[in-house]
């Protein structure tokens, strides 16, 4: 047995990746802190029932389980923190304003996602709670927006959908959640013929609104206009699309480097959104590098309905497509005993400057690291000179 295999599509992240991801997250973390978003850590494993409250069944395929030898309950290694984050705004801080939380943590899922090589992840995320207004909706767009700047990527192209759709499409039919989540997964293949044989136990009017849905997608102003024809009369449904319309317009005002579309039939995600959901993507990735949405029945599910919106993201995923470098430039050193030398460096490296000390005529030998100057001895002084 080779002891060093790891499990099938769980990787270890190396050096130069990883003082990329890191300094990717400070620089993020601290962006969100600048728009007043507090940093939250949720543990990695709770009970399951806790876990997967409020959540579909997609994320309870994807949990990992095990038994707590302390209590003999389930317990569940989480794969996917908003639900984590909801439970702390509902019970633990238990504000009655605006509140905006953010975190950065590992994620695990029991099976490889579609379009994904890892089963670990790095979930980073943002998310505003107690305000049900379209604002919050656009801010967490923002940020979404500048994080992917943050990370070098500029051309984006967002997708937006709307939960209350469906909803009010569905209105009165009574349908069971299972029923509901295979519904879910045809409607986000655009599997039309058995879609068509799906609903066909459904009112036509039901069943041709359903089959619409597939058709529904591509730019913006095109699908409202489409979706105001074809699509039921309907409070949920004219609301929903009165929200896309007022948000599309605000959101194509945040950067030119962006392409906005709308696809009524993408529902993916972990089933518990309620209002606007987005995802974004960019040219280097066929499948979205972020997902967000008003979630605003998972609080509820905790006993204190509240009003939520956010998104999340996979920082390695982010960062293996970031195009900045990860090296940083440094100072080599001889490894010597030298009381003028310490002091020297010490002042360097108080100063931001990475200074290591190698054996004399080694070289620096680090993948994360890029050697382009060295300390010199000049008379009875040490400088710093170009190599």
């Amino acid at each position: 047995m080779n002891r060093w295999l790891l499990p099938e599509d769980i990787a270890d992240v190396l050096p130069a990746e990883a003082r990329k991801v890191e300094s990717l997250r400070r620089a993020i973390l601290d962006l969100y802190q600048s728009y007043g978003y507090e940093l939250v850590a949720p543990p990695i494993l709770e009970f399951l029932d806790s876990l997967l409250t409020g959540t579909g069944s997609d994320l309870n395929l994807q949990t990992f389980k095990l038994v707590d030898q302390l209590s003999g309950r389930t317990l569940g290694l989480r794969a996917d923190i908003t639900p984590q984050v909801a439970r702390i705004d509902a019970h633990l801080l238990n504000r009655a304003g605006v509140t905006r939380l953010c975190y950065a943590g590992s994620v695990a899922h029991a099976r490889t996602p579609v379009g994904s090589s890892a089963r670990e992840e790095l979930q980073l995320g943002a998310e505003i709670y107690g305000c049900a207004t379209w604002e919050a909706d656009l801010e967490a767009i923002t940020l979404l927006l500048k994080t992917l700047s943050v990370a070098g990527l500029e051309k984006v192209y967002l997708d937006l959908s709307h939960a209350g759709i469906l909803a009010g499409i569905l209105d009165g039919q009574n349908l069971d959640k299972e029923t509901i989540e295979a519904l879910y997964g045809l409607l986000q293949s655009k599997d039309r013929p058995r879609l068509n044989k799906w609903a066909a136990c459904l009112p036509a009017k039901v069943a041709e609104a359903l089959l619409a849905l597939t058709e529904l997608n591509g730019p913006c102003a095109d699908v409202l206009a489409q979706a105001r024809k074809t699509l039921p009369k309907h409070a949920a449904i004219d609301k929903a699309l009165a929200d896309l319309e007022r948000l599309v317009a605000a959101t194509a005002k945040l950067s030119t480097h962006l392409e906005l579309s709308i696809d009524l039939a993408d529902l993916r995600g972990y089933q518990y959104h309620s209002g606007v959901m987005f995802a974004a993507y960019v040219d280097q990735l066929p499948q979205p590098i972020a997902r967000g949405g008003r979630y605003d029945h998972v609080g509820q599910a905790f006993g204190r309905p509240r009003p939520a919106t956010g998104f999340s993201l996979d920082l390695l995923t982010l960062a293996n497509l970031s195009p900045l470098n990860a090296r940083k430039m440094v100072i080599s050193a001889p490894w010597i005993e030298d009381a003028e030398l310490d002091r020297v460096i010490a002042t360097l490296r108080i100063q931001g400057e990475v200074v290591i000390q190698i054996p004399v005529g080694a070289t620096v030998d680090a993948a994360e690291y890029q050697c382009d100057r060295e300390l010199v001895k000049q008379a009875s002084t040490w400088e710093v000179k170009k190599k």
